[in-house]
């Protein structure tokens, strides 16, 4: 297989789908952290890979497009145990953007992005807790989707945060993501989302996306040479929907949500894996060790508070979207940041990417990410999030309104 953006950390990994299906003879690709029978996934780091046996079967989502009639055609590149949204793993060192060579490729779906942005697959796995399907989908300009979390079964995905975890997927069209959708999100939302979106992509039977609500803090956060193409794609999809409306969604600042998410998170990812890495210790690249230092102090806190305020906003989000109404965001706050930049420009990177992603993380809730090009063709990412449970309805209503 091609690997010339170094994709892939398992390339020679092929299994052949089933033959037949919706899916028949489309290839994908999966990030290093879902089982694949025989196959010892490395979660991004050197010990985790040689501390797990080989899968004895494949995670459910990848039986799932199997079945479908696709064929799996590798393993792609994560950073180490999914705890980072930038891309670069110290250890097996970081995939190109093919999009912006000079460009970090996000992560921690790092490989899945780029693998789908170089055409080296028709679509591919990734997972995403705080961002890490939608961020490297808008700084590769591909398609990205995050589903509404517990929607698409995580069994045999190695977890992070179970609480935030979901597994979603890239594509180059959106066509692509909702046949992929189509295949592992329940047949019910089926039923009620794709079937009810009209030739016009304005739902017939009330089913459609007729609101759009775009919040002031959330667009206060794209940058100045990122606004006015995100605002241009923006007027792509307005003329389809009844109402657009500005209205404020987090009188406390989306920061203050960033933090809450971040103490849930970690408490999570230290009841996840804190065992595991007081058992082996295992060697971490810098910011990686930095992170799992910062969630072990806060693990032992009482986190009552911070879970009945994720509660509240998530009441109110799910409460303002119903099943006909979406918030139009910034993906990120700009263009991918440079390779080779410090870590305070990194960080500053993946503090703006988490005030926008940690909106639909906090309530559950599905989004798509949508390519944009920027100057010079920097790719951006516009997103969409959808209600909560909406998600096929939502892919068929971007498919109607963004296909070509």
């Amino acid at each position: 297989m091609d690997n010339e953006y170094g994709a892939w950390i398992a390339p020679e990994l092929n299994v052949r789908g089933s033959g037949c299906g919706p899916l028949q003879g489309l290839r994908f690709g999966v990030k290093d952290v879902f089982a694949v029978a025989g196959h010892r996934t490395s979660a991004g780091n050197p010990d985790w890979l040689r501390t797990h046996e080989p899968a004895g079967e494949h995670a459910e989502a990848v039986a799932r497009l199997l079945r479908a009639g696709a064929d799996l055609r590798g393993a792609a590149h994560t950073d180490e145990l999914m705890y980072s949204l930038g891309g670069e793993n110290d250890h097996y060192g970081t995939p190109r953007n093919p999009h912006a060579a000079d460009r970090l490729p996000g992560g921690s779906s790092s490989g899945s992005a780029v693998a789908v942005a170089a055409g080296s697959c028709d679509f591919a796995l990734g997972t995403d807790t705080g961002g890490s399907v939608r961020v490297p989908a808008a700084y590769c300009g591909v398609f990205g989707f995050r589903p509404t979390h517990g929607a698409v079964g995580m069994g045999g995905v190695i977890p992070l945060a179970p609480g935030f975890d979901t597994a979603g997927w890239l594509a180059r069209s959106p066509e692509m993501l909702l046949r992929v959708g189509e295949v592992l999100l329940p047949a019910a939302l089926s039923d009620a989302a794709v079937g009810g979106v009209g030739k016009d992509g304005d739902g017939s039977g009330g089913r459609g996306i007729r609101r759009l609500i775009l919040p002031p803090e959330a667009w206060a956060l794209a940058d100045e040479v990122a606004r006015r193409p995100l605002l241009h794609a923006l007027r792509r999809i307005e003329p389809r929907v009844e109402e657009t409306l500005e209205l404020e969604i987090a009188p406390e600042g989306l920061a203050a949500w960033m933090t809450l998410f971040r103490e849930l998170q970690a408490a999570e990812i230290w009841a996840t894996h804190g065992a595991w890495i007081a058992r082996e210790r295992p060697a971490f690249g810098p910011d990686i060790a930095a992170r799992f230092a910062w969630a072990e102090q806060i693990a032992g806190a009482d986190h009552g508070r911070a879970r009945a305020q994720r509660g509240d906003i998530a009441l109110q989000l799910r409460q303002l979207l119903g099943d006909d109404g979406a918030l139009v965001i910034p993906t990120v706050p700009g263009a991918a940041p440079l390779r080779g930049g410090d870590a305070a420009q990194r960080e500053r990177s993946r503090s703006g990417a988490m005030m926008l992603t940690c909106i639909a993380g906090l309530a559950g809730l599905p989004q798509v990410t949508l390519p944009v090009s920027g100057p010079g063709g920097l790719p951006l990412g516009l997103s969409v999030v959808g209600g909560h449970g909406q998600d096929l309805r939502l892919l068929a209503w971007v498919q109607q309104v963004w296909g070509w």
